[in-house]
């Protein structure tokens, strides 16, 4: 069995698998980034490291085997471990060993295992479909700066017109016309005269009734105003809100030590007492797909958690405790 496969599928959905007897694969999560020297884009994506020091069974890859191959969990595990020892033995011989899509690994001078992730496949699946690429950069032009032009204006100064007196003599016949000329100006004068008296007048009666018929206008629009402010006949009726209450829903947890599975509740409920009585904050699930009822020590938010304290219950209760991860 090629449990590389199941490997790769779990990657794209946790952020620890772990492989029984071998180590465990980490997944960090990196923000899109931009190398500037090469003027590179890359989208997010999983970094994938290996810890050959995280070696216990949590039941992850096991599980999820078992699920896809049909078959017992016993069988998984058992399947799990030759695939394990056959890893070992080409890394042995090699000193180097390749799992596809997933890295290469390779011993040093201490025998020290190495890993080097592949760089190709990219784990985070909210980034699917987005690659790389390369943007050539921006060439700015610089500005060029025009010269500034400063001009000086002089001007002459003007010659000053002198008057022009033309001097006409006196005759005989000037002398006669000059009477109706006389009349003629002072009739013109007249005019002028009660022209610039006479339209000041006519000028201020037409302001006087300009004010009488902006104040008559102005009475009527205050008392439009008036009424449509004082009397509504129809008001707008009252709106009231009412709040509807949203429960909390209960935090799920990923991560949980088992205590065992029994084919009877009775017992189940028996072996959750005495956890509780221990001081467990203990939790009996109900009946899963193989007619068993699972009952855990207690959940956690992190595995670091649930590893410290699984290994304390190894030590003082029981052997056989192990991590179940699923959100429950």
């Amino acid at each position: 069995m090629k449990i590389e496969l199941y490997i790769a599928q779990l990657l794209y959905r946790y952020q620890c698998v772990t492989v029984p007897g071998f180590g465990a694969f980490l997944a960090e999560i990196q923000s899109a980034h931009l190398l500037d020297n090469s003027h590179s884009f890359f989208p997010p994506k999983k970094s994938i490291s290996f810890n050959s020091h995280i070696k216990n069974n949590d039941g992850l890859l096991a599980n999820h085997i078992a699920q896809a191959e049909k078959t017992s969990y016993d069988y998984a595990v058992s399947a799990i471990e030759y695939e394990i020892l056959n890893w070992k033995k080409s890394l042995q011989e090699n000193r180097t060993f390749l799992i596809k899509n997933i890295g290469t690994f390779s011993l040093n001078a201490e025998n020290n295992i190495l890993f080097t992730p592949n760089e190709q496949t990219n784990y985070n699946a909210k980034s699917f479909g987005l690659t790389s690429f390369v943007s050539p950069a921006i060439k700015r032009e610089a500005e060029i700066q025009k010269p500034e032009f400063t001009a000086e204006f002089k001007i002459a100064p003007a010659e000053e017109e002198k008057p022009v007196f033309n001097f006409i003599p006196e005759t005989a016949e000037t002398r006669k016309t000059s009477p109706y000329l006389k009349y003629a100006a002072v009739f013109v004068i007249g005019l002028a005269a009660t022209g610039s008296v006479g339209y000041p007048l006519y000028q201020n009666q037409i302001a006087s009734e300009t004010v009488l018929v902006e104040t008559a206008v102005q009475k009527k629009v205050q008392s439009k105003i008036q009424e449509a402010t004082f009397f509504i006949q129809t008001p707008i009726p009252a709106v009231t809100l009412s709040l509807k209450s949203e429960k909390k829903e209960a935090v799920k947890l990923p991560y949980h030590i088992m205590a065992g599975a029994f084919r009877s509740e009775a017992n189940a409920q028996k072996r959750y007492r005495e956890l509780v009585a221990k001081g467990y904050d203990a939790r009996v699930l109900g009946i899963n797909k193989n007619g068993l009822y699972p009952v855990l020590y207690g959940s956690y938010t992190t595995f670091a958690e649930a590893e410290k304290e699984k290994n304390e219950i190894i030590q003082i209760d029981n052997p056989q405790a192990w991590i179940l991860i699923q959100s429950l």
